[in-house]
């Protein structure tokens, strides 16, 4: 089995983890923090918006079963890429919706799929999701990770302004 590794930024990372853990070729997936200035930040630092970090997560993936495309693809579908300020009802910075690439073929993939995007017309606002070189990724807390497992509930209603916008936006136009 090969292995290598993508990490994504749509807001929140209760809501990333579970459209990719879901899918075959999937080895495993982190929440947790990215492209800031401060080593192991906490979650109460990331929120105080004074770390630079953005909540992300971290997939390991196998490309022999899944395609860092296919990865890419997916993530446009969970996070809205026309809003630079956040997500859903996650604001802020902290929140901003980013590709951290961590070679230049997954740079030309990124932003290939970005302009594909663009083109589609999909959308009518432009697409400002950023397409940044990976920076060290720290995992958050233990009590963030497989929080779509741990609390079913919560993470649904979390869940549901996702829901309405893969329903407005990409159910019956692939």
């Amino acid at each position: 089995m090969s292995e290598d590794t993508a990490i994504f930024a749509g807001g929140c990372f209760w809501c990333m983890v579970e459209p990719f853990d879901s899918l075959p070729g999937i080895i495993k997936v982190r929440s947790g923090y990215t492209g800031g200035h401060v080593p192991n930040p906490t979650y109460e630092q990331v929120c105080s918006h004074t770390t630079g970090h953005t909540e992300a997560v971290k997939v390991w993936f196998d490309p022999e079963i899944i395609s860092y495309r296919q990865l890419v693809d997916l993530y446009w579908q969970v996070a809205d890429p026309t809003d630079a300020m956040g997500q859903f009802q996650d604001r802020g910075d902290n929140y901003r919706p980013v590709i951290f690439v961590n070679s230049p073929k997954q740079r030309e993939v990124a932003e290939e799929s970005k302009q594909d995007l663009a083109t589609s017309q999909r959308f009518d606002d432009p697409i400002v999701t950023t397409i940044e070189d990976a920076q060290p990724f720290y995992d958050a807390e233990e009590y963030h990770q497989d929080f779509y497992k741990k609390d079913p509930l919560r993470e649904a209603a979390m869940m549901a302004p996702r829901v309405r916008y893969q329903e407005k936006y990409w159910e019956d136009k692939q």
